[in-house]
């Protein structure tokens, strides 16, 4: 069974814009009859404490499971990003070749957290992509499959002070290859923050 996210997508839109957070337009999806075929290889670090402060200058990628704290000065609000583990080769009823219209492409699966530590904001998954040596980027699936890995993080949520959100975002990518980093990219940051994906 599958699930599209197009009304979501739309009200999010109108909601991010008002709190100034990013969007990205996500690609329609499109059912299959058969599970991916890809074995499912999984870059899950041990649990660990290391938090990184906001840093704008600094360009060395955060360790999987090291936590970012932000703030937004302008909104009156911080909190805390981490993408905790990055699996591949994830198998589900629907197709990532299909939904891309690219053969080769199967599921990946991102496990994220973020948490508010002051004020109201809403949590997305737009503002995380995939990087590529080659400089190409991949944005999280626009549909999801009742197979996919749970728990599922939310197209959107609200935050309040003290809250936090966590669960995996899937994207389709190309199954020969794996990409380097995690971005972190909300408009309201001056610098992407990003983590590095192990090589396996």
């Amino acid at each position: 069974m599958r699930r599209i996210t197009t009304a979501a997508f739309a009200a999010s839109t109108l909601a991010l814009a008002l709190t100034g957070c990013g969007a990205a337009e996500n690609p329609p999806a499109t059912p299959a009859a058969k599970p991916g075929a890809e074995a499912a290889t999984d870059s899950a670090p041990p649990p660990t404490a290391e938090t990184t402060s906001a840093n704008p200058t600094s360009a060395a990628p955060l360790k999987l499971g090291a936590t970012h704290t932000w703030e937004d000065a302008d909104a009156d609000v911080s909190g805390t990003s981490a993408a905790l583990s990055y699996q591949q080769g994830i198998k589900s009823a629907g197709s990532a070749a299909e939904e891309t219209g690219n053969p080769g492409y199967v599921w990946a699966a991102l496990e994220l957290k973020v948490c508010s530590t002051k004020g109201l904001f809403i949590a997305t998954t737009t503002p995380w992509t995939l990087s590529y040596a080659d400089g190409a980027r991949v944005e999280p699936s626009g549909s999801t499959w009742d197979d996919f890995p749970k728990p599922e993080f939310p197209f959107e949520t609200k935050l309040t002070p003290g809250k936090c959100v966590r669960g995996k975002v899937v994207f389709p990518v190309p199954g020969n290859s794996r990409p380097e980093t995690i971005v972190y990219a909300p408009e309201s940051a001056e610098t992407p923050v990003e983590w590095t994906v192990p090589a396996k």
